[in-house]
């Protein structure tokens, strides 16, 4: 079989998801005449919004990687514990962590989109030609924000089947070995839920990294074209 050019890839996929509609609103930004000129503001206006997206990245980072509640009180959750009366069904015993995960994507829902639009605004004052590449970002979010909430949506569940793999296993080795269990061991290093908390935190800091990535793409033009007329 032969493989797949990325762009043709890309292409195909993105047809997937964009309407005839979209794709002539699409066309009519990318098709806007755009004569290019150099901002004196350009330098400060890129500080800004890179300073901007420094702070709110390693604030969610951290938030995700000290295993505690998210930036937000009133939103946020903490990651549970286990105790010795946790209840047994296995929807009850992942609810909190359920719970603990939406707490996260709701932080990130609060903090990125407005954040990928100030980046936006910043392109507006730095040159046409940025200006043009913000509004076709602002096209794109438009059209593709749904699907991708959608999708984002669906984790939790993934993550629900995961939880259940890693204690049935668990349980079937205390079955085999005949041993009591006992949820104070849950945590100790390479057990069942302590695995689990690390690999919950990396799907996190993926979806964060995932989200990022379109003000990311914004900030490196800016800074590209900075760099440019330096």
């Amino acid at each position: 079989m032969e493989a797949t050019e990325p762009e043709k890839a890309f292409a195909e996929g993105l047809g997937q998801w964009v309407s005839y509609t979209d794709a002539i609103a699409l066309y009519a930004v990318h098709n806007a005449s755009t004569p290019d000129t150099q901002s004196g503001a350009q330098a400060a206006v890129c500080a800004g919004v890179g300073d901007e997206f420094a702070r709110i990245r390693t604030r969610l980072e951290r938030a995700i990687i000290r295993g505690g509640t998210p930036v937000r009180g009133q939103t946020g959750i903490a990651l549970p514990m286990p105790q010795a009366d946790m209840p047994t069904d296995l929807t009850s015993l992942f609810e909190p962590y359920r719970r603990y995960y939406l707490a996260h994507q709701r932080e990130m829902d609060l903090q990125v989109g407005p954040l990928r639009a100030n980046v936006r605004a910043a392109l507006v004052n730095a040159s046409p030609a940025l200006k043009q590449l913000g509004a076709l970002d602002e096209a794109l979010d438009g059209i593709l924000c749904e699907r991708e909430a959608r999708l984002l949506a669906t984790l939790p569940q993934l993550l629900k089947k995961r939880f259940a793999y890693l204690r049935q296993r668990h349980q079937q080795a205390l079955t085999d070995t005949q041993q009591t269990d006992d949820p104070a061991q849950w945590m100790q290093p390479q057990a069942w839920l302590e695995r689990f908390y690390q690999e919950l935190h990396t799907v996190l800091l993926a979806e964060l990294d995932l989200r990022l990535q379109p003000a990311l793409g914004l900030l490196e033009a800016l800074h590209n074209k900075k760099e440019k007329h330096a």
